[in-house]
């Protein structure tokens, strides 16, 4: 079976384990792009974007880590 082209935030906030509530918030501030279809304010991410978002989120990551490294900060529990 073909992969979805779009999910519905439903899928989005399941494969980030986020809420929905969190979810919309990436997509109303801009972070995660989306379109809206139909009349009732159902949202799509394309898989390709969730894809790119996480991939500048590791991106972020590492360069957070490389900064704390070049200052000689411990890195916080967790990460």
């Amino acid at each position: 079976m073909a992969e979805k082209r779009f999910l519905a935030l439903a899928d989005v906030s399941e494969i980030l384990n986020i809420s929905s509530a969190q979810a919309y918030a990436l997509v109303r501030s801009g972070e995660l792009p989306a379109i809206q279809v139909g009349g009732r304010g159902q949202w799509r991410v394309e898989s390709r974007l969730l894809e790119e978002y996480i991939s500048r989120g590791y991106e972020k990551t590492a360069e957070y880590i490389r900064a704390q490294s070049a200052e000689g900060r411990p890195m916080p529990d967790g990460v």
